[in-house]
């Protein structure tokens, strides 16, 4: 979703009044709906700025990455609510109503996901958000990706993306089978709400086979995205920009194989190089 806007270009020593579209950032309250014995309890858990579009996918792939549920099917239905505001004339409220919450710690939660875009860890509360609940590795053995497949699917996610074009201003997460092809993409500002935004979405077509597929991200690889592709079970993460030291740690701890700065002929391995099939 984009927006155009005024703008004033300088280009070979000139300079022009242009119309230039732009990605829209806007917030977006979630609340979950839950019962507390026999009440119905409405809590807001999380403010996170988003592209809007997908809002349920980001919520259910949040509630699900984040393991405040641990089944999808848990969640019972997701529906936007309030009156639409603001000059995009949006909903920016959405509520999430489960139907398992016998572990539903509302205290923990709200310490722990006050979230932004821009920032993922750096944006929770506190240190309590650094736990990871996985206990189990992730097979090594699968999927096997080929480093052709490997180096082309950044640009692959990008040919597919439909707002990067307009706007250079937007993330994406792309799930691709081992031989290359798309399953799925999802865009937003935010490269954690575009992650959210996938996993929802193929948790609830029920299409994700992480032994035969992979994902890639635009943008750079920190902890989130690594302790998000993990709850899936996701074995190898592939990324254009550069991993931070904690999604390596995090990243060698869970058997995942971590790549990044993927160009069209060069790519680093940070973690667990034997899922990747190089030719010489």
């Amino acid at each position: 979703m984009n927006s155009k806007y005024k703008v004033l270009k300088y280009e070979s020593n000139n300079a022009s009044n242009i119309d230039d579209l732009i990605s829209i950032e806007e917030p977006l309250e979630i609340t979950i709906k839950f019962k507390n014995k026999e009440t119905w309890v409405e809590n807001t858990i999380s403010i996170t700025m988003r592209t809007p579009g997908n809002d349920e996918d980001l919520v259910r792939g949040f509630l699900f990455n984040e393991r405040i549920i641990q089944k999808i099917e848990y969640i019972d239905k997701i529906e936007s609510v309030g009156e639409n505001v603001g000059q995009y004339n949006l909903k920016n409220k959405i509520i999430a109503t489960i139907n398992n919450s016998e572990n539903v710690d509302i205290d923990k939660i709200k310490r722990n996901f006050l979230t932004n875009s821009s920032c993922g860890v750096c944006g929770k509360t506190s240190l309590d958000s650094l736990e990871i609940i996985k206990k189990d590795k992730i097979l090594k053995s699968l999927p096997k990706i080929s480093h052709e497949i490997l180096m082309k699917s950044p640009s692959i996610l990008r040919e597919n993306q439909s707002e990067f074009s307009k706007t250079g201003g937007i993330h994406a997460s792309g799930l691709f089978s081992e031989e290359g092809n798309v399953i799925a993409i999802k865009e937003d500002v935010g490269r954690h709400n575009a992650l959210d935004k996938l996993i929802g979405f193929v948790l609830k077509k029920k299409i994700l086979n992480p032994s035969k597929q992979f994902l890639t991200c635009s943008g750079r690889l920190n902890f989130e995205l690594v302790q998000k592709a993990l709850m899936s079970n996701i074995g190898v993460l592939i990324g254009v920009g550069a991993p931070t030291s904690l999604a390596i740690d995090l990243a060698n701890k869970f058997d995942m194989t971590l790549v990044g700065f993927v160009k069209q002929n060069s790519f680093n391995i940070y973690s667990n190089k034997e899922r990747i099939i190089i030719k010489n």
